[in-house]
């Protein structure tokens, strides 16, 4: 006798209901109701391809189309009852629809499975959500470039090893992040293109006997083309893994980012300040300013990067075609690219409140002997040494000023030419800060000329990609 609480979705070949543990690591609804919108872009994609092929009449595609539009309806005014026994997202929609329409909703799910269409509307969601991510990049950058403008001539230390190297403009180090977002944009951009064919239409794994035109619904839901092997229309998460790959990426790109403003922060640095809206205080010590957006910002960037790792290994071992493991994709790729999203709305309201500390900058440009390689480079341009050489010389001269407690352009003329007879008082024109950011001239250099020509140039790109919005 059959189980009347089977469920009656597929429960043909069932006569029992799942045990009651197996319907908790089974149903994915609770994440997977996210896909609703692409779900039904894809069914409503679906059914009107089968109307055209002569599949189903298309009477019933219009019954079709118009209770998928009453179930989105409802889904979007939070009235939508969703049900774990149902398991997912496609089994709650179809179940709705047939309330709705009747036996018309049973011709739905002709010609397709919930393998190629769980992988149809994962490939829309994720390719919805690179296009928000680039925008809210191209945002970013925005603010970036506007800051780089505004700081083009505040001198700050350069660091290598976290030491002072030599001295840069804060508006230098702004525009470092915007081309580094600029490649993070490419790769979204990279990987949308390679998601850009339609699995739908895949069918289990073997493709149809139905005379479907999958040319029709790729272009209906706008992918570029079918994907051309059924098996691999089912079985392929890449498009997944590639974008956690540049979602990782993009992270660290923020985290350091961030890393830098929590050092600057310090009163150790001093470099710059964020406002109350981008920190917070202290529970018992009221001194405190705390820039807890940075280090969350910061600590999100293992949350993404662990998403891809498991998402990694969940697909190392598949075999073609689908296993239920692939049921673990979503959770993870759905967590790390919101979590990449607000870190970048993070950032840019980071960036637009930063105010840089100019002083403190400049004072701590000058420290360290930051000037020491223009030094060299000036006995190579003028005393014509060989490079090691001047390195050599001016190595001395470092030494000197340690000695001394003082920095170079402290010391004498005639202490400076008891190490090298030959220098003469031009010396200390590159011996100052000032000069030796302006003397960085060559492409991609710190000078602020460089600064200033650069960011103009990337905010009228940013300005213009916005207008095309």
């Amino acid at each position: 006798m059959t189980d009347k609480s089977a469920n009656k979705m597929w429960g043909g070949r069932f006569s029992m209901s799942p045990a009651e543990i197996m319907e908790e690591i089974n149903a994915s609804i609770g994440f997977d109701k996210v896909l609703a919108p692409q779900d039904i872009r894809g069914s409503k994609a679906h059914a009107a391809m089968l109307a055209e092929a002569g599949i189903i009449t298309k009477t019933d595609a219009r019954e079709i189309a118009k209770g998928l539009d009453q179930v989105l309806s409802e889904i979007e005014s939070g009235s939508f009852n969703f049900s774990r026994a149902l398991e997912d997202v496609h089994m709650n929609v179809e179940s709705r629809l047939r309330d709705l329409i009747g036996p018309a909703s049973g011709r739905l799910h002709t010609a397709r499975s919930r393998n190629d269409q769980v992988a149809t509307d994962f490939r829309l969601w994720v390719r919805d959500q690179i296009d928000g991510l680039d925008a809210a990049l191209a945002g970013l950058q925005l603010e970036l470039a506007r800051k780089a403008e505004a700081t083009a001539s505040i001198v700050m230390p350069g660091f290598t090893h976290l030491q002072p190297a030599q001295p840069v403009t804060f508006g230098h180090h702004m525009l470092a992040y915007v081309e580094m977002i600029a490649r993070d944009r490419g790769r979204l951009a990279d990987a949308r293109k390679r998601l850009n064919e339609c699995p739908l239409g895949s069918a289990a794994l073997a493709g149809t006997s139905f005379p479907i035109d999958r040319h029709m619904t790729a272009q209906a839901l706008g992918f570029e083309r079918p994907m051309a092997n059924s098996l691999d229309g089912v079985s392929d998460r890449d498009f997944a893994l590639e974008t956690l790959a540049a979602a990782t990426i993009c992270a660290i790109h923020m985290s350091r980012l961030s890393e830098e403003i929590i050092i600057w922060m310090t009163p150790q640095f001093g470099f710059v300040k964020l406002s109350d809206k981008f920190s917070t205080g202290s529970s018992i010590m009221p001194q405190k300013r705390n820039p807890d957006a940075a280090e969350l910002s910061r600590a999100k960037a293992g949350r993404i990067a662990g998403a891809f790792q498991s998402l990694a290994m969940v697909m190392k071992g598949l075999p073609l075609a689908y296993s239920k493991d692939m049921q673990e994709d979503k959770e993870v790729t759905f967590d790390a690219l919101a979590s990449l999203k607000l870190v970048i709305a993070a950032m840019s309201g980071m960036i637009g409140d930063l105010k840089p500390m100019p002083d403190a900058m400049r004072a701590a440009a000058g420290r360290g002997y930051s000037t020491a390689t223009d030094l060299a480079d000036w006995l190579v341009r003028e005393l014509k040494m060989p490079f090691r050489d001047a390195h050599h010389v001016t190595g001395a001269i470092v030494k000197l000023a340690e000695t001394k407690g003082c920095d170079l352009d402290a010391l004498s003329l005639e202490e400076m030419q008891k190490v090298e007879p030959r220098i003469t008082k031009a010396v200390f024109s590159v011996l100052s800060v000032e000069n030796s950011v302006k003397s960085r001239t060559s492409y991609g250099g710190t000078a602020p000329q460089n600064v200033t020509k650069m960011a103009r140039a990337w905010l009228k790109k940013l300005e213009k990609e916005r207008g095309k919005v």
